[in-house]
């Protein structure tokens, strides 16, 4: 295979089919790199050419693709993300996960851009891959596992190796079982993991020998180094680094934004039990993903009264899901359900929320204990919430219902029960709330993958951040931009911050870079691409912005072929009709539809339909979707 023409890829695509045992190596072809970058934009690529609406999530002819980035592994901060992408058995439209750790660097050591599993396999499988041996083998001694003892088994086998794989929930085809590297590290949203279960596929083993080749190794070498400086030197890098991510309990608590009972309120009367100085005090250890500065990763040690747990995480999303979001403050408790989370292999906010649905509707006498089998599942509760957690992961009794996600759970039980279903397009909504923070009213109702918080989240948007906004978005943008509750300019922010996410995820780096702190923005990714690739295009920030947009409105397209229309872009109506009950944002709902329409105009979008104009994917390079509206 001829050498690729840029640097900071390999050029090469595996391709691994499960039905017919047969491996083949592609190559990427130039103009994908050129247009789509890498990650998520690849995959959205491939993804188009080769999965229309007639196949079903979990049925052989679904694909997943596991993708890096032209960054990946290459010594940039943070340079250790790799995405996962396929059509979702959660929500039935474009499915995309991602994960840090050490997974994604491996891949490319391996000799691989992406690597494409098709088909399904008679019996479960592993798939080996050493550089260019890569084989199927099987798996029927790991089936059953949970992914700590898949890990342990396969890391002994094959050591030294990186690991990606399933637990029974996995397994079981739960519609939010994830899929876990490194043991720890979840691609954890859309339910990726049903998809390796659906065919057969228990994990991922591979090794790399080789390395990833810049184009201007002095340069890049010179500028990576300043990179880091930066971001060890950040003082937000600096608290993060000190307690990672549960320090956001506090400021969502300070903002009236922390998930509390299903969405109900924005304030936790126990919030202190969980902020940051109460819980380090548990942390053994700090970890850091790969060529990361911040660590952010902590390993807490804790005597709980179910067991002893080492355990890392839970991050701020889990301790909201499986905390706030259920009224409970033991952090044990909350411990523990992450720890079985990480085990089984399912996604923590799916599950937490998938939990306080079914908390809500059983204090609403929509169901009763003898529905919840006789679990008394009432807010509060971590013993009822931990039981059935594990049926879930199972999918024994009512966790077979539960484990189709809050949209089909609500749907099947009936009785008004989808007004407590807090999802947008069936993605179970993350640790924000659209009354008191009015650009994620916009985020979670537009993202591709549904109620999605790292597609856009502005973060900048609100005051402290004046300076950042200012430089971000305009200072004629200010003051209206910070005011967390106004609808004005946040459609603007939302369509700049999601450009740059797309090409974050696609590049492919920490979000950590640019949300908060907000150490790295375009202009610094223009920088340094070249150096990378070779490919001075890649040097224009308005070329990169406009590669962002171009892979913003591919997805777009991808979930047009799905069925999603402008009625699909919404939220439950607790956000635009239940006014916040207290807090710093009491009385606040989200006026979604003016800034709906805002946000059409910026994107080029038809207003009745959300559907991108001819014009604006002509402008894009987007005509094959014109050519090809359903399968390519």
């Amino acid at each position: 295979m001829e050498q690729f023409p840029y640097k900071g890829y390999k050029g090469r695509i595996l391709r691994v089919n499960l039905s017919n045992g047969k491996i083949i190596t592609q190559r990427l072809p130039k103009e994908y790199a050129r247009y789509f970058l890498g990650g998520v934009g690849l995959g959205a690529r491939l993804l188009w050419n080769e999965i229309g609406p007639e196949i079903d999530p979990l049925s052989p002819d679904n694909k997943l693709y596991i993708l890096t980035g032209p960054l990946t592994g290459t010594g940039w901060p943070a340079s250790g993300r790799y995405s996962i992408v396929s059509r979702s058995p959660l929500t039935g439209i474009w499915g995309e996960s991602s994960s840090g750790g050490y997974f994604g660097p491996e891949i490319k050591f391996a000799g691989y851009d992406a690597i494409v599993i098709e088909g399904r396999a008679s019996k479960p499988v592993y798939i080996r891959i050493e550089d260019d041996s890569v084989e199927i083998r099987s798996a029927e001694d790991l089936w059953g596992m949970d992914v700590i003892e898949t890990t342990k088994t396969l890391k002994e086998r094959h050591d030294p190796c990186r690991v990606a794989a399933i637990g029974p929930a996995g397994e079981n085809l739960v519609k939010f079982a994830c899929v876990i590297n490194d043991a720890a590290r979840a691609a954890g949203r859309t339910g990726m993991g049903a998809i390796f279960g659906s065919k057969n596929l228990k994990a991922i083993c591979i090794t790399g020998y080789g390395s990833v080749e810049v184009a201007k190794p002095d340069e890049f070498f010179e500028l990576a180094m300043r990179a880091h400086e930066r971001v060890r030197e950040d003082e937000n890098s600096i608290l993060f680094r000190k307690y990672g991510t549960p320090l956001l309990v506090r400021w969502k608590q300070a903002t009236g934004e922390l998930p509390t009972k299903n969405h109900y309120d924005g304030i936790f009367p126990e919030a202190e039990k969980l902020y940051e100085d109460v819980l380090v005090k548990f942390v053994v250890h700090t970890r850091g993903c790969y060529a990361c500065d911040i660590g952010c990763k902590k390993l807490y040690l804790l005597n709980t009264k179910y067991d002893r747990i080492l355990v890392e995480g839970p991050e701020y999303e889990g301790i909201m899901a499986f905390g706030s979001n259920l009224l409970i403050s033991d952090f044990g408790a909350i411990a523990k359900m992450h720890e079985m989370c990480n085990r089984l292999g399912m996604d923590d906010i799916s599950a937490g929320k998938v939990l306080s649905f079914a908390m809500e509707i059983y204090e609403k006498r929509i169901v009763d204990r003898e529905f919840l089998d006789g679990i008394d599942l009432r807010w509060g509760n971590p013993d009822a919430a931990i039981e059935m957690l594990e049926k879930i992961a199972y999918r024994r009794g009512v966790g077979n219902l539960l484990a189709e996600g809050v949209r089909r759970a609500a749907e099947k039980i009936g009785k008004g029960a989808e007004r407590y279903a807090m999802h947008v397009k069936g993605l179970e909504i993350s640790g924000q709330d659209a009354r008191a923070y009015r650009s994620i009213a916009i985020t979670h109702s537009t993202a591709a993958r549904g109620a999605d918080h790292l597609t856009s989240l502005v973060v900048v948007d609100q005051p402290g951040f004046e300076e950042v906004a200012a430089k971000r978005f305009g200072r004629d943008k200010l003051p209206e931009i910070v005011d967390m509750h106004g609808e004005k300019h946040k459609a603007y922010a939302v369509k700049v911050t999601e450009e740059v996410y797309a090409l974050l995820n696609s590049a492919t780096v920490c979000w950590y870079q640019i949300s908060w702190p907000c150490i790295f923005w375009v202009e610094d990714f223009a920088e340094v691409l070249p150096l990378v690739t070779g490919e001075e295009a890649f040097g224009d920030p308005n070329e990169l912005m406009r590669i962002g947009e171009r892979i913003v409105n591919l997805k777009r397209m991808i979930n047009v072929r799905f069925g999603v229309t402008r009625k699909d872009d919404t939220l439950p109506e607790r956000f635009t009709k239940e006014p916040m009950p207290s807090g710093p944002a009491k009385g606040q709902v989200a006026q979604l539809d003016k800034m709906l329409d805002e946000y059409y105009t910026l994107r080029g979008w038809d207003l009745e339909t959300g559907v991108p104009t001819p014009q604006k994917l002509r402008d894009l390079g987007l005509e094959f979707c014109l050519e090809s509206p359903g399968k390519a």
